[in-house]
């Protein structure tokens, strides 16, 4: 007769399974209903809604938001597909902030459906979704982005409304960067005789230097017969970076931001003192902020079932009340490549210290710090050597973070 462990390991093997298939919003149907309990009472599977599902982890404390925020976006698609098939699309200005790089969790995620019911629909953590019973995209303006349906990007900021690029700057002027041509937004402007919109985005162009796509704008809507009248959406000027096509939208999110703050900044911060004269005293300093330091950033967690863990159950060796180290093994190597990347530094600075020029330093040393901050991890195989040659390739969540 199968054990507890050996059954909970059964579960854990399909839940692995849908997981490796890419599955994040779980249906009842994808589970049988013992499956499910037993998932559930181990704290691997949260419910979200009647019927609905996400990973979880046993460990984290009641009220804990991370695994919902993790999976917000992937659920989002799959509950909406599964609900309305592809008729549906999310608003404009979502589908703008989506195509700029930003995917925060908004607090209501407003979704435009065929057959909407023009209510609201309650998720976790103080999140909705509401869905608006209206016209859709055309197929030549939408396009589907990690599942998700969007508007394409120059219809979003067409349809979007003045508010957005006063309530969103950042995100708004990240997206008009995304746009390599006039050409890109003429067509949909010239179909729907958009005039004041061409007007509202020409001045909005202009406003972030793109100037020749303005210009583009305004003379081939006067050619085609309209009469347009720029009137900039944004309510202040900021001056941005010359070269402003942008490959990413998170280079333009970045540079967005900084054009934004960087004027608010000196006057918060106090002359530069200089180098401080007693080198030891301020390493010292430095050591001592350590912990406090390492606490905050130590919080990054993941949420995958994978054999090991599976391993351990069916042996009856997993129990994160009795083994700690077991529990905690993640963990502590990441604690220990903090502290290598934390040494690393600290030499750096003290080469800076010593007079060498901080740019200069930063850029020579910044990769060891990486290197540091991840070989003990990849001694362990919990990360491919591969990766300590660059930058994560996926997203890392912060506990309790809607980014």
């Amino acid at each position: 007769m199968a054990t507890p462990q050996e059954k909970l390991a059964e579960s854990l093997e399909v839940l692995e399974e849908l997981q490796n298939s890419g599955v994040v919003a779980i249906r009842s149907a994808d589970l049988s209903r013992v499956q499910r309990e037993r998932l559930s009472e181990a704290g691997f599977l949260k419910e979200v809604m009647k019927g609905w599902y996400i990973p979880g982890r046993p460990d984290e404390p009641a009220g804990e938001s991370t695994a919902w925020y993790t999976s917000y976006w992937g659920f989002c698609a799959a509950y909406l597909n599964s609900r309305f098939g592809d008729e549906w699309a999310l608003s404009p200005e979502q589908s703008a902030s989506l195509h700029a790089g930003n995917w925060t969790v908004p607090n209501q995620l407003l979704v435009r459906a065929t057959k909407g019911g023009n209510k609201p629909t309650n998720l976790p953590h103080e999140t909705s979704l509401f869905d608006v019973r209206t016209s859709l995209p055309s197929e030549d303006d939408a396009e589907v982005v990690e599942g998700l349906r969007l508007y394409a990007l120059p219809a979003a900021l067409i349809e979007c409304s003045p508010g957005y690029f006063q309530n969103h700057p950042t995100d708004a002027r990240a997206a008009l960067a995304m746009i390599k041509d006039a050409s890109d937004v003429l067509r949909p402007l010239l179909d729907g005789g958009h005039s004041v919109i061409a007007g509202r985005l020409a001045a909005a162009f202009r406003n972030i230097g793109r100037t020749r796509i303005a210009d583009d704008i305004i003379s081939t809507m006067k050619a085609a017969g309209y009469a347009v009248r720029e009137d900039d959406p944004f309510e202040r000027k900021i001056a941005l970076p010359g070269n402003l096509r942008m490959t990413s939208p998170y280079v333009g999110r970045v540079n967005m931001m900084w054009q934004s703050m960087r004027d608010a900044i000196p006057e918060h911060f106090p002359k530069a003192p200089g180098l401080p004269k007693n080198k030891t005293a301020y390493l010292k300093d430095v050591d001592d902020a350590y912990v406090a330091d390492a606490y905050h950033s130590l919080s990054i967690e993941g949420y995958q079932v994978n054999p090991a863990l599976i391993e351990r159950v069916r042996s009856g060796d997993w129990n994160p009340e009795i083994n700690q180290a077991d529990k905690n093994h993640r963990d502590a190597l990441a604690a220990r490549g903090y502290w290598l990347a934390a040494q690393a530094v600290r030499k750096s600075a003290e080469k800076v210290l010593d007079g060498e020029n901080p740019g200069g330093v930063a850029d020579g040393d910044h990769g060891t710090w990486y290197r540091e901050m991840f070989t003990p991890s990849v001694t362990a195989g919990l990360v491919r050597a591969r990766d300590l040659a660059g930058y994560r390739s996926g997203p890392v969540y912060i506990r309790r973070s809607k980014h």
